[in-house]
Formats: structure tokens, C-alpha cells, sequence
């Protein structure tokens, strides 16, 4: 079981030289950490809309927001909050344009720090369950790797 607060080592941080994103087991918790230029950002690793591997999804941009795009149904989860992102159309009035917006946090995220050129990771301390939890728990990613 993860401590909440607690800080724990990752990889170095040369281990993204070359790549944007990656996926590593901390303690218990099956984590992907992404790299935005000098920031780094982690969110466990299967998505809350159906268990996708949100881990394999591609990382983009919309509205000024840098999101990760489950490869499963193209849910995109804002990669610093955790939020679900969205394009909203307004029925009363098709041709408005589409308007960007969030359907708050569904997602759990967890803080990376950088230090003495290795990355480490603060397990969020956000109570209550998120949606994401259902398929982060242990039998879940079980299940997951048997069958893929």
C-alpha cells in the first residue's frame, strides 16, 4: 500500500532524452509520467472512462491544454489536473462554434519533483474516490496484463 505524502524514486532523468512519456510501477500504483518540455506530470495509468491503456495514448494539445488521448475512445484527460476535456455544441444554436470545456477531475494525477537529476513522485493525497480508481486497483491491471 502506497503512503500518501510520501516521496519515492522514479528513473533518472535521463531516461527521457529521447522519449515524452513512460510507465513505471511505484510501489503499488502503475503510474505513466510525461515529459512537456521542462515539466514533468504523472497520472496512473489506465483511464477512467473504461480501463483503456491511457498509458499508450497520444499527447495533445487542445485549447492551450496539454492532454493525454486514451487510444480506446479518444477520452482526452488534461495531463497537470486530471480533468476530463471536451469540445461542448450548443443544440440551440448549431452554428456557434464548438466551445472547450471540463467535466472536472476524473483522473488521478500525482506530483513529480525534480531533483539531483532523478524524478521522484508524491502520491496524490486527493480523498474520495475518482473514476480512474476502479481501473488502477490491483485486480483490474491483473486482469489487463493477463489478457493483453
Amino acid at each position: 500500500m502506497t503512503k500518501q505524502g510520501q516521496e519515492w524514486f522514479v528513473c533518472r532523468i535521463e531516461e527521457f532524452d529521447q522519449i515524452s512519456k513512460k510507465r513505471f510501477q511505484v510501489q503499488d500504483r502503475d503510474i505513466v509520467i510525461i515529459r512537456r518540455g521542462e515539466k514533468f506530470f504523472a497520472l496512473d495509468s489506465f483511464c477512467y472512462h473504461a480501463g483503456g491503456p491511457l498509458f499508450m495514448g497520444d499527447i495533445e494539445d487542445f485549447n492551450d491544454l496539454s492532454c493525454l488521448v486514451c487510444p480506446w475512445h479518444h477520452y482526452k484527460v488534461h495531463i497537470e489536473t486530471g480533468n476530463m476535456v471536451y469540445q461542448s455544441i450548443d443544440p440551440h444554436n448549431p452554428k456557434n462554434p464548438p466551445v472547450w470545456k471540463n467535466s472536472g477531475q476524473k483522473q488521478r494525477v500525482h506530483r513529480v519533483t525534480v531533483r539531483d537529476n532523478s524524478l521522484f513522485v508524491t502520491f496524490s493525497d486527493c480523498t474520495g474516490d475518482l473514476q480512474s480508481d476502479q481501473y488502477n486497483a490491483l485486480e483490474y491491471r491483473q486482469r489487463w496484463q493477463t489478457n493483453s
